[in-house]
């Protein structure tokens, strides 16, 4: 008799014979965008009006996303208005855009417990998008995040 070989049990077994790195390599490469480290202020406030702008920390952010801090529970699918607050030539601006919370957890962050968040982009307009692209394009550059002076036309 034939076996029968079924490409979710080969593609399984192709995974479990790769090394810890490959694996992590294997998620990167998952990604559509690239993630840059970029520790910046961020207010944000639910769509839907029912809280006041309150404040957060972006610890890596791509062109599709952000993952950030916050300091209260907010559920899986929540609309926010977000502003990532910045420097540039002129001194501080804010790129805006609307996220959707795709995925959370709590996550102890040095001494206070704040939680985790992955950010979608849902709406976000192209001037916003590229003053994102900048800025991610010089976070890369200088691997200075908190400073990051920018230029814009």
């Amino acid at each position: 008799m034939n076996s029968i070989t079924y490409p979710a049990a080969t593609e399984k077994k192709k995974k479990e014979g790769r090394t810890d790195f490959q694996k992590r390599v294997f998620a990167i490469e998952r990604r559509k965008h690239p993630r840059f480290g970029i520790q910046l202020p961020l207010d944000y406030s639910l769509i839907d009006g029912t809280t006041a702008s309150r404040g957060g920390m972006t610890a890596d952010a791509s062109e599709g996303g952000l993952l950030v801090y916050l300091q209260e529970g907010i559920e899986i699918g929540a609309l926010l208005k977000i502003e990532i607050i910045y420097v540039n030539t002129l001194g501080l601006d804010a790129i805006r855009a609307t996220a959707k919370v795709v995925w959370s957890n709590l996550a102890v962050r040095q001494s206070c417990e704040d939680y985790r968040y992955g950010l979608e982009f849902q709406s976000i307009d192209q001037r916003n998008l590229g003053n994102l692209e900048i800025l991610l394009k010089k976070s890369g550059e200088t691997h200075d995040y908190s400073g990051i002076e920018m230029s814009f036309g």
